[in-house]
């Protein structure tokens, strides 16, 4: 070799390395004026260098002005159109090759694998083991392992294996790798640990796939044994077992393994930020969060999109939302991970208008959303009761389908069990192709909800002979279920079976149900020794739950001692001030009704206002008791004296009990005339279309006036009346609630 050539080559090393093709190019002039007939080696490294700096047409120019390329030239172009994913013109190539060695065969194969053609690299493979003149070497076992893996094809990967110890290759740590992470991922573990311990020498990249298999197979003391056991660890190993560690639920040794990590000075990319900070958000560790995101900041990783979606993650579950919103807005580059963090975190923290709001944000971006985050607004459309935008929801994920996603099928479920859609709801679980307990469980909650008893026990108990495990949410729907109906033994039973049977143990949610159980049933002694033996001290709903039953059984020593209870655990609750009040009105106490009101005046104690709420052509409406503040309120007023005329016709009388006021009885009717869901009801009979039902949510429980109205106006207008309380739905009909009058 000239030592023209020789300069000519370290020059155009240089330009690789620089990337600088323009420069690659004024050197190939120059080789052409200065030398007249270059050398194969220089041309070789000409097609070399156009091939790394990826301009592909001059390669092979200067690979077709070689008169007789050598092996080296062939395999050069070859490799070049392999790693471009050219294969139509890599195969067209590898057949004019006069003789293959190992690194065509090789070049190939790898290009059919980079590529996702593995039939042909198969066949390739295969054509390879045919040449007798060709030795099979470790190159080729390791990128035919790796496409067994990518491809979970176990069978063609275990010949291959068969194929590495015939040839003498399974001690080298070039294939044991990909064959350790080929059986770990197919779950044959003790297989990867048998082909890891016969290995003759283990490297830091064969340690970090051992122990990424492990954790996949869920063998967290084993991982962590052989994690503490590395001669040596780089900053792979410690991202991986940080990872493993909170992917299987165990976030505080996450944090702590942080911690240890960066004793050690080592490096730490947005791998290890986003896992450990993910760990801090299952824990609910703020303080240690935000520890961490004052280094991410140090470490000038707060631009990158992975770690910004986790610090999004971490405060949505820590109920930090603003903190989160302040990371999203912050954030430079977003995808699909961000916008669903930010979707979830609205959701999960009580702000679901601003979760729809979001989506629509994401969607005017032109993000497509995945199912994670169509099933999480459609959970927001659940909570908020919004059938209208929930359906348009509905009909993106038909268009999308996401429908098919199971995911996005349970939160419609849950969606129109919510909305007091029931038939459409169990519609969408018939329709569902594979359903599991959340979609058992949303059903079932569902019917719940109505108080449909019978429906919601015979479902759980088909739940049960399917197969399917209840869990704690699906036990308080059958429970409640059965305490709306009046069950008590029945529900009794459930819950005993929820340890015996199902090993869960019931949260104070549970033992609340219970209580409302026996309450509602009038078992007021057996509520209160219930609570005498229960593990935990029952909180503001479960006393509100005793007071509410007390005050409808006019059981006054029980329902002062559930006050009084009350008021001690949360002295700023009005609900034992309201139900003690009613208690005492009803007796005509009106001294007592007088003292109680002059304590809440004098403790700052103010009763939660009632609040009601119908939806009609994208815009809700709002009203209180006495509501004069919307611009149709003479029409409504007028509904009312109109359809209060016809029920007083039909047999309506007033329930004054619903007044904890010592007034005149016309003013008491006043009162009750003017409640907030009569305004609603009245408003939704004049503008909602005829044929369609009336939708109206409540902030607080339906008083029995208004729920006694109601059944009179459905009976009068002949319309479907859907009310949504703070407790459950009333579906009025013919003069019926889907209750029962049990509520």
């Amino acid at each position: 070799m000239s030592c023209a050539s020789n300069y000519y080559c370290s020059l155009l090393k240089l330009c690789c390395e620089t990337q600088n093709q323009i420069q690659a190019k004024k050197l190939h002039c120059l080789i052409i004026k200065t030398i007249p007939n270059p050398e194969t080696f220089l041309l070789n490294n000409l097609i070399n260098a156009y091939s790394k700096l990826s301009n592909f047409t001059y390669a092979r120019n200067v690979f077709d002005q070689i008169r007789q390329p050598n092996q080296f030239s062939w395999n050069i172009i070859l490799s070049a159109y392999s790693k471009s994913g050219q294969l139509s013109k890599m195969h067209e190539l590898f057949s004019r090759i006069p003789r293959r060695d190992g690194v065509s065969w090789n070049s190939v194969i790898s290009g059919y694998v980079s590529h996702g053609s593995f039939y042909k690299a198969l066949e390739a493979y295969n054509l390879m083991l045919k040449d007798r003149s060709m030795n099979l070497n470790r190159i080729t076992f390791s990128t035919m392992l790796i496409l067994s893996s990518d491809q979970g094809c176990i069978e063609l990967g275990s010949q291959i294996h068969g194929q590495i110890v015939k040839f003498g290759f399974e001690s080298y740590v070039f294939v044991g790798s990909p064959l350790v992470d080929m059986y770990s991922k197919a779950g044959l573990i003790y297989e990867a640990k048998r082909v890891f311990e016969g290995l003759a020498e283990r490297n830091v990249v064969m340690y970090n796939t051992m122990i990424m298999g492990l954790l996949r197979c869920g063998m967290i003391e084993e991982s962590e044994d052989l994690f503490h056991c590395m001669p040596d660890k780089d900053s792979i190993s410690w991202t991986t077992m940080i990872t493993g560690l909170t992917q299987n639920g165990l976030e505080r040794g996450a944090v702590d393994l942080f911690r240890k990590m960066r004793s050690e000075d080592l490096a730490i990319d947005q791998f290890t930020f986003g896992s450990v900070l993910t760990a801090c958000g299952g824990l609910v560790a703020l303080r240690e969060g935000k520890q961490i995101h004052a280094y991410v900041i140090r470490t000038d990783h707060m631009d990158n999109v992975f770690v910004g979606s986790a610090l999004v993650d971490l405060y949505s579950k820590c109920r930090s939302i603003k903190y989160a919103e302040s990371v999203f807005e912050r954030m430079t580059q977003k995808n699909i991970v961000s916008w669903t963090a930010m979707v979830v975190g609205y959701g999960q923290n009580g702000y679901s208008e601003d979760a729809v709001w979001i989506f629509s944000e994401m969607q005017r971006k032109g993000i497509d959303p995945d199912d994670f985050t169509l099933g999480s607004v459609i959970s927001s459309c659940a909570n908020l009761a919004s059938l209208e935008e929930g359906a348009q929801f509905h009909g993106l994920a038909l268009v999308s389908g996401s429908i098919s996603f199971i995911t996005v099928s349970n939160a419609l479920v849950t969606l129109y069990g919510k909305c007091g859609s029931i038939e459409e709801s169990h519609q969408l679980f018939n329709e569902m192709n594979i359903r599991d307990e959340i979609s058992w469980t949303a059903l079932v909650s569902g019917y719940a909800q109505f108080g449909k008893a019978k429906e919601t026990i015979d479902l759980f108990e088909k739940m049960l002979a399917n197969g399917l495990q209840p869990d704690g949410v699906t036990f308080i729907g059958v429970i409640s279920a059965c305490s709306r109906a009046g069950l008590v033994e029945k529900g009794h039973k459930y819950f005993e079976s929820m340890v015996e049977e199902h090993g869960i143990m019931p949260l104070l949610d549970h033992y609340t149900c219970m209580i409302d159980l026996f309450s509602r049933a009038g078992q007021l002694e057996e509520a209160k020794n219930f609570i005498h033996k229960m593990p935990y001290r029952p909180d503001a709903i479960s006393w509100a739950t005793l007071l509410s039953s007390c005050r409808n059984h006019s059981n006054m020593e029980i329902g002062q001692w559930a006050a009084e209870s009350l008021l001690e655990l949360e002295p700023q609750n009005p609900a034992s001030y309201i139900l003690l009040s009613s208690m005492y009105a009803a007796k005509g106490k009106w001294d007592k009704v007088a003292q109680l009101r002059r304590g809440m005046r004098d403790k700052g104690v103010r009763k939660e206002p009632g609040y009601s709420w119908i939806k009609f052509k994208n815009k809700v409406h709002i009203f209180s008791a006495d509501d004069i503040s919307s611009p149709y309120s003479d029409q409504i007023y007028a509904e009312l004296e109109i359809l209060n005329f016809k029920m007083v016709e039909e047999g309506y009388v007033p329930d004054m009990s619903s007044v904890l006021h010592d007034i005149d009885e016309s003013e008491k009717i006043k009162m009750l005339n003017h409640h907030s869901e009569k305004l609603a009801i009245a408003f939704g009979l004049i503008f909602v279309p005829s044929g369609l039902p009336i939708r109206v949510v409540k902030n607080l429980r339906v008083c029995v006036d208004c729920h006694n109205a109601t059944k009179f106006i459905s009976k009068i207008t002949e319309r479907e009346i859907l009310v949504r309380d703070a407790v459950r739905f009333h579906l009025f009909k013919e003069g019926t609630c889907s209750c029962g009058d049990f509520w």
